[in-house]
This record gives C-alpha cells, structure tokens and sequence, in this order.
C-alpha cells in the first residue's frame, strides 16, 4: 500500500467507525396505560428517559428542565412529583399520577441540554405522549404551543398494528419543510432484533407541509422524532456549539384481539 494513503485510510475507517456507531436518540415519556378505561385504572406510573430505545441502551437524563401535563386546556406541573429511577441501566425518572376525570391527557417533558460530544452539539428533545380517560379524546389534533412538536394527524392513541401514522412538524408554530423524522420501537423486552443496523432507526421526510407519514409494522410503542437546529447556540468549554432541537411524539399500538 503507498504510504500516502494509509493515513487517508485510516481516517476513513475511523470516520466510517463513528458514524456506523453513532444511533438516533429519543426523549421518552413512557407511561403505564395510555388508555384509562376505569376508575381502577386511573393511576399511572410515567417514565422519563433519554435512550436509544431499539438498542436497548440509555443514556444519563439529568433532572428535566419542565415536566407537566395539559387537560382541557389547562397546564399542572408535575416536576415536584418526579422521583429517580433507572432506564437501562442510567439516570432516569418517574412519577405517578392519578387521573381524575375524563378527558385527553397531554404530558409533555422538556430536557436539559444533553451534551453529545460524538455529534459536537446540544441536544433537546420536547417530548409528550397522550392518555385518554373514561372516553375523553378531544384536542388530540390541537398543537400545545412548544418550542417545536409533532402534531398528530392520526389520534395518538387506540390505533392497531399496521395502521398508517401521520403527523405534522412544528417549529415555533410553523411547519417544517421536509423535517427528517426519526422513528424507533421502543424494544422493552429485547423481543426484536435488527438485521443490520440501518434498520434500528427508520427514517422519514416530511413534504412541503411539514407532514410526515409511517406504517406500524408490529405491535408497541413507537417514538417519532423531528429534528431541527436551533438558530441559538450554547456554549460549551469556551465555545458556542449548536443545538438539535427534537420534536418528539410516542404512541402505542396494539394488536386486536381475537376471540
């Protein structure tokens, strides 16, 4: 080999090393039930993390920035009733919550920035999921106002495998332009494995309207990532570094059940 291109090599190797290693990450906010048919289950356990949910590995999530569930059009805040927990193995959270009349639940999370230093940058992912009590479903549809979020264009909630989600993308109220979204299976029980590492994170473009589409190939929950660069920076070291801003959505899928 001509020594020239030994180090041009090796520089491609590493390269290659980095980014074949180098998965999405999710904000999660993974709750109990997402459907509350009874006062019998009216109380809920939400776990916070950040992860890489298809790999089954996770990462330290300090303690959010804001935690807090909108009913009705109405905000409570539940960052007093987090308590530490452990999501793969690191840093987490949870907290309970008791439902106490019907209507559509919104909980939404919103990081610390999380310094990735594989990809040079802040990341924050605003994260929310939806329950639906005693029947309640109305403003699935309706965006919250965050700094940038998936709207659901399919509801978010009583859906079968195999159905076709849609959602649009929102950047301080706007739609995003063909956004890149992420989607990953949320792999609990480590019941799937991929074939090849291009399958662990699926990978959509939404069109001119911010509009995305995905099929639910199996049962579970899903997580739907948009992702943007924030025009603010934070400085790190000294150094102004940008900032991936993350509109993050779960939900579930179920199979139906036969008789």
């Amino acid at each position: 080999m001509p020594r020239i291109l030994a180090p041009v090599l090796a520089a491609g190797a590493t390269l290659f090393l980095l980014s074949s290693t180098a998965h999405a990450h999710f904000g999660m906010v993974i709750p109990s039930r997402e459907i509350v048919p009874d006062k019998e289950g009216a109380n809920i356990r939400l776990n916070l993390s950040f992860s890489h949910p298809m790999e089954g590995s996770g990462m330290v999530l300090d303690r959010p920035t804001a935690f807090y569930v909108v009913m009705d059009g109405e905000k409570k805040d539940l960052a007093p009733s987090l308590q530490p927990t452990t999501v793969y193995d690191k840093q987490a959270w949870s907290a309970d919550y008791a439902v106490a009349r019907p209507g559509l639940y919104q909980f939404v999370m919103e990081p610390a920035p999380y310094w990735e230093p594989a990809e040079d940058c802040f990341i924050i992912h605003y994260t929310k999921t939806y329950v639906s009590a005693f029947g309640g479903e109305e403003g699935w549809d309706e965006p919250l106002g965050l700094k940038t979020e998936i709207v659901p264009l399919s509801r978010p909630f009583g859906n079968y495998t195999g159905n076709l989600f849609q959602g649009r993308v929102l950047l301080d109220g706007k739609a995003v332009a063909g956004a890149l979204v992420e989607v990953e299976y949320f792999n609990r029980e480590q019941n799937y494995q991929s074939p090849d590492e291009v399958f662990i994170t699926q990978a959509v473009k939404a069109d001119a309207n911010g509009v995305f589409s995905y099929a639910i190939p199996f049962a579970g929950w899903w997580g739907f990532a948009a992702l943007s660069t924030s025009t603010e920076k934070i400085a790190h070291e000294g150094n102004p570094k940008e900032v991936e801003l993350g509109a993050v959505l779960w939900s579930h899928f179920v199979d139906p059940v036969r008789k």
